[in-house]
């Protein structure tokens, strides 16, 4: 009999339907070993699927799905829903080039009701769901899985108001996996939890108010009752918002999940949350001893937890950012940092090691974190808003109402910028240079290098009299030497030729300087001289400098890891509003395409993007109209 007997018989969830406790307890404990094979062997998010087995597992059992609508909040915790989907045969290409996404995603299955990666959206959807069902006259049901800090979130208060008001048939599962709101689960609470979600209890709550009604006492019993529950329970906010609390319930026992799910699926008639307490990485030790739960880890041993370390030959990016703002900060008490939930992620926890005092980590908000930071900025403060350029998004009608209307001194440090490999489409920092720098007086600028990315953090830190941005990518930077005691802001507005040439010219925003210089090379061996300019801002422009190449050059090209309406489109308003574009200059953009790309390997999304050197060369050759394409082909082959 092979190690995943029972596993092995399920291919969709309606297999589920009809076993034993037992039998499920036994999938389960084979459905983890199953996930954590897998990860081990692609990486990816794992602490939190596997804190969600049993609960996965209940849902599935209790609930009809695809006809009921099973909707992940985030959706990195969802790899165990994904092997009882029908997508076991291809769980280990999870990340990778033409396999799985890390995340629920619509196109992939009839089972992922909703596609998800950034946090707390899933009980707007999930409402939006029950409100389509009830119009349409149909009996499904949509269940909410929300937890892992996504409550922290003000998007899931705002749905719950709503979802209280409308009173429909909603289920949120609050997966509480920090104990950051249940008190400890025990036997009382699993009983008063299955109690006050069964038939019998309902029924006599229901009598009791028509008993009290009549004599006008409906109102201080009905707050008697619930702030009593509430009280006991922890379910005092979420009765407020208009939704019965279940809870909280052990979200591994499925001797206890089980009928409560079954008592909230028979009994829903509005808006139910079930709070149920996980516990991140459970059932493997390395996960479950780990400070973060092992959320994301690369390839690793299934035996000793020991993860895949690659050899770094220079600083990533983000460390490079903390590194830089923390010596800044030692000079200038003036400068605070900012984070959204993500502070290693963003390098701010760097900087919270010296001063965690002036680290303010404030949730999977956002919103909040942009306003926060226009306050501290309108009072003197020096504020670094550290943000994943994807997440920023999120925040846009602050940044632009509280910060770029008010002229506010803001510093956004835009991590993640551009492709991200194996995270794919959802987390691609793709469109921040296009909506930053639409916004009046917003300084921008996209670094190069390490060098250059520590020189603007300098230089974000000295502009005190309107709000700047600087972006970086993932990953880790070239090698260029970071200056220790001499390191120099830049001018603002000012770009630098980085090599002379006389035919073409190159101007790169940003990381993909290096494959600019490349395109120099493969075109020089062409006998085409070329000019590589590396912009550094795309707000100002450096008007100086495109007045330049313009003039010297038969064919201008500007080249960024961002969307079409960014720093080639400002360079080409200007251009045409000069009049330089009357004059016969041949000018090429090149920019991400106008799709979102897949998850892969970071060097083949550039080959996809057509952003690689070889791409750059190609396309000033055609511009050009002279040069041989066909060798620029054979020789990158």
């Amino acid at each position: 009999m092979s190690q995943t007997s029972l596993l092995d018989e399920i291919s969709l969830p309606a297999d589920l339907r009809d076993r034993t406790p037992t039998e499920l307890k036994q999938i389960c404990d084979e459905l983890r070993k199953e996930v954590i094979d897998a990860v081990s062997v692609t990486g990816g998010h794992l602490g939190a699927g596997l804190g969600v087995v049993e609960l996965t597992v209940a849902i599935h059992h209790v609930f009809n799905t695809p006809h009921d609508k099973l909707i992940f909040d985030v959706g990195h915790q969802c790899y165990p829903h994904k092997v009882l989907t029908g997508r076991r045969d291809r769980i280990r290409t999870l990340r990778q080039g033409g396999g799985l996404s890390g995340f629920t995603k619509r196109a992939e299955s009839e089972y992922d009701a909703f596609g998800t990666a950034h946090a707390s959206t899933s009980i707007s959807a999930g409402l939006g769901f029950a409100v389509a069902s009830d119009l349409d006259g149909r009996d499904d049901k949509a269940i909410c899985v929300i937890g892992d800090g996504a409550m922290s979130a003000g998007m899931a208060y705002e749905a719950m108001n709503n979802a209280g008001a409308l009173n429909k048939k909603l289920i949120v599962i609050l997966n509480d996996n920090d104990m950051s709101i249940a008190p400890p689960v025990g036997a009382m609470s699993h009983y008063l939890s299955k109690l006050v979600s069964g038939k019998p209890y309902r029924s006599l709550r229901k009598l009791a108010k028509n008993l009290v009604r009549p004599i006008g006492l409906e109102k201080p019993a009905r707050k008697m009752e619930e702030y009593a529950r509430g009280f006991a329970m922890g379910g005092t906010l979420f009765e407020e918002l208009g939704f019965y609390y279940v809870g909280p319930v052990d979200g591994h026992d499925l001797d206890v999940l089980i009928p409560v799910l079954e008592n909230v699926r028979d009994r829903i008639d509005g808006p139910i949350l079930v709070h149920a307490v996980t516990q991140k990485g459970k059932g493997y030790a390395p996960a479950e001893n780990a400070s973060d739960k092992y959320h994301g880890v690369s390839k690793f041993n299934v035996i000793t937890g020991e993860q895949a370390k690659s050899s770094p030959k220079a600083p990533s990016y983000t460390k490079v950012f903390g590194d830089t703002l923390t010596r800044l900060a030692e000079a200038d008490e003036q400068i605070v940092a900012i984070t959204a939930a993500m502070p290693s992620g963003t390098g701010v926890s760097v900087f919270a090691e010296k001063f965690p005092e002036r680290t303010f980590d404030v949730g999977i908000a956002e919103q909040h974190a942009v306003t926060f930071a226009a306050g501290m900025a309108a009072d003197g403060f020096k504020p670094f808003a550290a943000l994943y350029s994807t997440f920023l998004q999120r925040g846009y009608d602050q940044v632009v109402h509280d910060v770029a209307i008010q002229n506010l001194p803001v510093r956004f440090a835009i991590d993640r910028a551009g492709l991200v490999g194996a995270d794919g489409p959802t987390h691609a920092g793709s469109f921040d240079i296009a909506y930053l720098g639409n916004l009046p007086n917003m300084v921008l600028m996209a670094a190069s290098d390490e060098a250059e990315l520590a020189r603007m953090v300098l230089t974000s830190s000295m502009i005190d009299d309107r709000p700047s941005a600087f972006r970086y990518p993932r990953g880790e930077g070239i090698g260029v030497e970071i200056p220790k005691a001499d390191l120099s802001a830049l001018e603002i507005g000012r770009g630098r030729v980085v090599r002379e040439g006389s035919s073409i010219a190159i101007l790169s925003y940003g990381t993909r300087l290096q494959e600019c210089l490349k395109a120099a090379d493969m075109l020089a061996q062409q006998g085409l001289s070329t000019t590589v300019a590396d912009a550094r801002f795309a707000k100002p422009l450096d008007h100086h400098l495109i007045n330049q190449l313009a003039e010297h050059h038969e064919v201008v090209l500007t080249i960024e890891e961002g969307s079409v309406g960014g720093f080639g489109s400002f360079t080409l308003q200007y251009l045409a509003q000069s009049g330089r574009l009357d004059r016969g200059l041949k000018i090429r953009s090149m920019v991400l395409p106008d799709v979102f790309l897949d998850q892969n390997k970071p060097e083949l999304m550039y080959d996809m993007a057509g952003l690689n050197a070889r791409h750059i060369a190609e396309n000033a050759i055609s511009a050009l109209g002279r040069g041989d394409v066909t060798a620029l082909k054979m020789a990158a082959i």
